[in-house]
């Protein structure tokens, strides 16, 4: 048996990227995850992921947030080094609405190694995403 877990974000209006990687920034996140930096561009329905050197980070984030990529999902890795876990932002064309799946060393609840600490993943997130106008969150840990 496999798990998902994801927080869908709603906002009440567009946010970049790069604003949203900075707000998170505060909070201990990073593009700089294990692999380097890793992105993706949907524009061929692939979800194609590519990783890239660290030095690259603030190309990336104009890459993705390029006016010419608005209407494609796009997507970034962010890691929190101290606590040693990461995932996948995924940001929906129009920039309104952007999930977070912890892909990156998955923080398990203590006491029930199976599911996912959405606790801790909330605390770290949603504090930060407030100042960029969040509307609401979903989070979900579903068995497959």
């Amino acid at each position: 048996m496999s798990r998902t877990a994801d927080i869908d974000f709603v906002f009440a209006r567009a946010v970049t990227v790069d604003a949203v990687v900075r707000a998170m920034s505060g909070e201990g996140w990073s593009l700089q995850e294990p692999l380097g930096v890793s992105y993706m561009i949907n524009n061929n329905g692939l979800f194609e992921w590519h990783s890239t050197s660290t030095d690259r980070a603030d190309q990336i984030l104009s890459l993705v947030d390029a006016p010419s990529n608005f209407d494609y999902h796009v997507g970034v890795c962010v890691y929190h080094s101290t606590a040693g876990t990461g995932g996948q932002l995924l940001f929906h064309g129009g920039r309104a609405n952007c999930a977070f799946t912890p892909t990156i060393d998955r923080r398990s609840l203590p006491g029930a190694p199976a599911l996912t600490d959405l606790p801790w993943y909330l605390n770290a997130l949603v504090p930060p995403l407030v100042a960029l106008g969040l509307l609401s969150y979903e989070a979900r840990d579903i068995a497959d």
